[in-house]
């Protein structure tokens, strides 16, 4: 640092009444007052990325427990090649048996994710089942952050099917504050962008309730502007952080606006309007969704740009991003139209198999994308990987039988030292209580009670010190 000085985690980049929340640099956040290496560590981040209907195992599972490491992977874990090394893949974790509820295996894939618990059965069309394992850890470290957790979302909660009479909310909500309290998930990249612009006065939550648009260029510059002067303050390699933060700000910025712009054109043009050759500065944002025939992977793109952008800047230290829920989901630029569900259900044809096979990629890739930029930011002595646990999944084994004897599970980043990676575990004993117990143990989270039906810790995913 220059000058022996230290400045405030708090301390963000202001301009008429908004301000940029800064990534962790090595002259703020967790160095203040530290009084030994370990007090100096960055903090644990938790992120969960979920996917529906589960995988074609044959083609998830490594043959060879080593050898997929330096060779060919799997078909669908071809995206994470090169970072298998920082990744942990886990064979072995049932999920919750889900009788009473034989005829709800969608119902249920996703609310029992992070729950590891039932519904209550008596009680179907009402939420009441238990609080999930990122608010678990949210409840723990979310004081220390603006944003006790994120919850993003690919697609609008509002599925419906009534499976074994069950609430709606149990086919597209994951996290639950409390038995009874689905957290909804933004759907919106622009109101997701809109929160970086909250200073952390307090650390407890937004300074300032102006309204603005966060895709105002405008504005953009003015608080960015602020850069110049703290950067004279800054180490080297901090200075460098802070232009990398900057960068990926700018640049989320310009595809939220593109994919914005789009969609109005594509409102215009239905309702035969030509469209304008000037565009207000301070235009409202309108709502961003997916429309038929538009690329998933940009949206999901940005969506995992904003979550990063979230732990880098410690706004947030537990995430969770359903990238698609049960039924209905299509992903035509993979040259398909055929929607995911339908194809799971495939008995074994093969162009079918295929289909899912390049679903299943599809899902891995957008996850690969945010493991691979994380462990391209520099923090502390390693990655802001390093200092993450991220956990990729389904609630389901596989589409076609809707088993859940051994969930798909891919876990990324060290967790500050405390998980192993670059490694395969097939025989692993244990249900998706105990994974999840385990890996909230390794961020730091002190449980009183076992997650839903957990039974154990997994030291066999635990570093050696």
């Amino acid at each position: 640092m220059r000058g022996n000085v230290l400045i405030s985690r708090r301390t963000c980049l202001r301009g008429l009444g908004v301000s940029l929340s800064l990534p962790l640099l090595e002259t703020m956040g967790w160095a203040d007052s530290a009084k030994s290496a370990a007090a100096s560590k960055p903090p644990v981040r938790l992120g969960f990325m979920y996917m529906p209907h589960g995988v074609i195992p044959e083609r998830f599972w490594p043959k060879d427990s080593v050898g997929f490491l330096t060779s060919a992977p799997p078909p669908i874990l071809e995206p994470l090649h090169g970072v298998l090394d920082q990744c942990l893949l886990v064979k072995g974790i049932s999920g919750v048996p889900i009788s009473p509820f034989n005829g709800a295996p969608h119902a249920l894939e996703l609310s029992t994710w992070l729950t590891a618990t039932l519904p209550d059965s008596q009680k179907r069309n009402v939420v009441n089942i238990a609080i999930s394992a990122d608010q678990i850890a949210a409840n723990y470290v979310g004081a220390f952050t603006p944003m006790p957790s994120l919850e993003l979302a690919t697609m609008p909660q509002t599925h419906m099917e009534h499976q074994e009479g069950l609430h709606e909310a149990y086919y597209s909500h994951c996290s639950y504050r409390g038995p009874r309290q689905p957290m909804p998930a933004e759907i919106d990249p622009s109101s997701v962008l809109k929160r970086l612009f909250q200073c952390r006065e307090t650390g407890f939550g937004p300074a300032s309730k102006t309204s603005y648009d966060p895709l105002d260029r405008s504005m953009l510059d003015l608080v960015l502007g602020g850069a110049k002067d703290l950067r004279g303050k800054l180490s080297r390699d901090d200075q460098q952080k802070l232009d990398e933060y900057l960068d990926s700000v700018r640049a989320v910025e310009r595809r939220i606006a593109a994919i914005q712009a789009r969609q109005k054109e594509s409102a215009l043009a239905k309702a035969n309007v030509a469209p304008s050759n000037t565009v207000a500065a301070r235009s409202v944002p309108i709502e961003v969704k997916i429309p038929t025939g538009d690329k998933r992977s940009e949206y999901m793109e940005v969506m995992c740009d904003l979550n990063v952008l979230a732990f880098q800047c410690d706004l947030t230290r537990v995430s969770t991003y359903i990238g698609s829920t049960p039924n209905g989901v299509s992903y035509p630029e993979l040259g398909f139209s055929d929607e995911h569900h339908s194809q799971t259900h495939h008995n074994n044809d093969k162009v079918m198999l295929d289909k899912v096979t390049k679903i299943n990629a599809f899902n891995v890739a957008q996850f690969a994308y945010m493991v691979k930029k994380m462990s391209s930011l520099k923090e502390g002595s390693g990655t802001l990987l390093d200092n993450c646990i991220m956990m990729w999944g389904s609630g389901l084994e596989d589409g076609n039988q809707h088993t859940r004897e051994n969930l798909p599970f891919i876990i990324a980043g060290k967790g500050g030292g405390s998980l192993k990676t670059g490694c395969y575990l097939p025989n692993i004993k244990g249900n998706q209580g105990d994974l999840l117990g385990t890996l909230l143990t390794c961020a730091g989270i002190p449980l009183d009670r076992q997650i839903g039906i957990a039974q154990k810790q997994l030291p066999e995913l635990v570093a050696s010190l």
